[in-house]
């Protein structure tokens, strides 16, 4: 097969792989409270399968990392679907048939395993596709999110009754049969042999590698992005709560702020060659400084609306952007850690966030919580200057996106 074609071929496997993933994110973070709530022993547990799931995620980030980097990309994502999709969706079923809490919660922590390995479609993305293509490789991939902030919510009412006697099970059922799809899909993933493990390789020592420009501003850009991001989305269904609005309105808040993160992904990798990577952080940080901005401005449905669908555009070009960057910060023998350590970093602020979300909610309430967000943007943006500075030092680091080959 031609090389422009099986780059086409791969980065579509990769797209529909992210798709049927996040499909059972959403229906996680949007059923397995509900569920947990009507199958714990008190109510105080009942948002424990989602912090379980997360700590699934936290837990298999850099193992997955390292497991892909000796047996490669293809392998270590099948592992995922089986081990984490399919497993992880059938006990969630069993546990809920047999009315078990904690199998329940066994279930939902092989689901977090399951996105421990699906973080790593976008670099894949990267991976097979051509210099020229590379940015626009991973954002499509995140475009994927557009898809499933329709697929997921279907999925949690559609199926809720779909087995007779297993009241909401059905969707964790399809959770299970869309991770057999997406193993299907994967055996035909083709990587570069350049990306598979190489006998004999070198790789510099991490501490190396942390202290380039490139990869401390790609680290601090995704983690503090999707920490911010994380934590007030949690809390926003809180804050509305507390304002008068209900379920329905709540749920049009939350669907437009998914497409906000999402829909983005179309025009952020174009973007990103266009006008390059600093400039696209510099945008993400002026974006999630607007929702702090709007958030104080009135708590209106408008109000809400404006502020979480600039959350979501703001979190997609950090973390496009950053994953972009640190694409640049190392070789084919260091990217297994490299990125493990990146995806560590990141989710274990993200579980931090969603932890502290209702108590800092509660303490501070809704538009004191969203200024208090406000320092770590401005750190990142100070960083991304930073880094241009220190790039236009440089004449041999681009402020573009460029190959790490």
């Amino acid at each position: 097969m031609e090389p422009a074609r099986l780059e086409k071929r791969n980065v579509a496997i990769l797209v529909s792989s992210q798709i049927l993933f996040m499909v059972a994110s959403i229906t996680v973070m949007t059923l397995s409270g509900m569920v947990g709530l009507q199958l714990s022993p008190t109510s105080g547990l009942a948002t424990l399968p989602i912090a379980i799931s997360m700590l699934g995620t936290v837990a298999s980030t850099l193992p997955a990392s390292l497991y892909m980097k000796r047996v490669g990309r293809r392998r270590g994502f099948i592992t995922g679907t089986i081990l984490g999709g399919i497993a992880g969706g059938l006990l969630s079923f069993v546990a809920i048939a047999q009315q078990s809490f904690w199998l329940f919660c066994v279930g939902n922590l092989l689901l977090g395993l399951y996105q421990g390995f699906a973080m790593y479609y976008r670099f894949a993305a990267l991976d097979v596709a051509s210099p020229a293509f590379r940015s626009r490789a991973i954002s499509f991939v995140m475009a994927g999110g557009v898809v499933a902030a329709f697929l997921g919510p279907w999925n949690v009412s559609a199926t809720a009754d779909w087995i007779a006697g297993v009241p909401s099970g059905g969707p964790y059922l399809v959770i299970a049969i869309l991770a057999l799809l997406a193993t299907g899909l994967l055996t035909q993933l083709k990587m570069p042999a350049s990306e598979e493990p190489q006998p004999g390789e070198t790789s510099r020592p991490m501490p190396v590698i942390a202290t380039q420009a490139g990869f401390m501003v790609a680290l601090l850009a995704g983690a503090v992005g999707y920490a911010i991001m994380t934590l007030v989305m949690t809390a926003t269904p809180l804050a509305m709560r507390a304002h008068g609005f209900g379920m329905e309105q709540i749920a049009f808040i939350m669907q437009w702020h998914v497409l906000g993160m999402f829909a983005p992904s179309f025009v952020t990798g174009s973007l990103i060659a266009r006008f390059g990577i600093p400039r696209m952080l510099l945008t993400g940080t002026l974006l999630m400084a607007g929702t702090a901005l709007i958030s104080n401005l009135g708590v209106s449905l408008a109000h809400f609306w404006v502020a979480l669908v600039l959350l979501g555009i703001g979190w997609n070009f950090l973390f496009v952007g950053g994953s972009t960057l640190l694409s640049a910060a190392h070789t084919d023998a260091e990217r297994g850690k490299v990125q493990g350590i990146n995806d560590l970093v990141i989710f274990s602020l993200v579980a931090l966030g969603s932890l502290m979300s209702g108590a800092l909610s509660y303490h501070l309430g809704w538009k004191a919580l969203n200024l208090a967000m406000l320092p770590p943007i401005v750190l990142v943006a100070l960083a991304t200057l930073w880094y241009r500075w220190h790039a236009a030092a440089k004449p041999s680091i681009s402020l573009a996106p460029q190959s790490k080959k």
